[in-house]
């Protein structure tokens, strides 16, 4: 079957993508890119350099901005799941749901109007095995957005590797967060993996930083 990836480029959307890509043909990757980083939908830090991950899997990508606006980017969202159907005549969607009832149910209600197959490979699977497979399937990663105590700017930029999700688990323990970030605690970007032809090198990248709050900007990014 041929499907399209809603993708973000982090952890959750890429590993999605490389479970449907055992059975299922990838036409292409979906990306919106909200004007509102608190987009219900939509993840937003890094988000202009999922054209740089496409190219380095060498799969389509279609992209789309979108204004964020609760309930109005849905709108958006179905114009590019349109695209992806008249452009690479796409069967089913792919999403890298965990736990999001609201983001779930939105997507499978365009999918169910566009007679589309909705696939969310991730959905349930408890987050600290979601961690596991990160380092099982050598899916390399960093953090690119914090947005909880007691996450301190050093976590900016860091590798998701063994140590960061010992980190992760403990402050379950101590914070109650999320450890692999569904309640929005971090957000991360696959810098290189099974499905990549080439690895993604950083060179520049800015960090913002604020109570508790803040994101990696990547300033320049290239494949090595």
């Amino acid at each position: 079957m041929k499907l399209g990836v809603l993708f973000s480029g982090g952890k959750d959307s890429y590993l999605a993508l490389q479970y449907a890509s055992q059975e299922h043909e990838i036409s292409c990757l979906l990306t919106l890119e909200s004007e509102k980083e608190d987009s219900w939908m939509f993840h937003t830090p890094a988000i202009e350099w999922t054209k740089l991950q496409a190219e380095a899997m060498n799969i389509n990508y279609l992209n789309l901005k979108t204004s964020g606006v609760k309930e109005t980017e849905l709108n958006d969202l179905e114009t590019i799941i349109k695209s992806a159907i008249s452009q690479y005549s796409v069967e089913g969607i792919v999403t890298g749901a965990l736990a999001s009832v609201y983001q779930t149910t939105r997507i499978q209600k365009i999918c169910n109007k566009l007679d589309l197959w909705c696939f969310n490979p991730l959905w349930q699977l408890p987050q600290e095995v979601l961690l596991k497979e990160l380092l099982s399937n050598k899916i390399e990663s960093i953090i690119t957005g914090v947005a909880a105590e007691p996450f301190d700017d050093s976590w900016l930029g860091r590798q998701i590797d063994a140590d960061c999700i010992n980190d992760l688990v403990a402050l379950k323990a101590s914070h109650r967060i999320n450890p692999a970030g569904e309640g929005g605690e971090i957000e991360s970007f696959v810098t290189n993996a099974p499905l990549f032809t080439k690895k993604i090198l950083l060179s520049k990248s800015k960090k913002h930083y604020s109570n508790f709050s803040g994101n990696l900007e990547i300033l320049e990014a290239s494949l090595k």
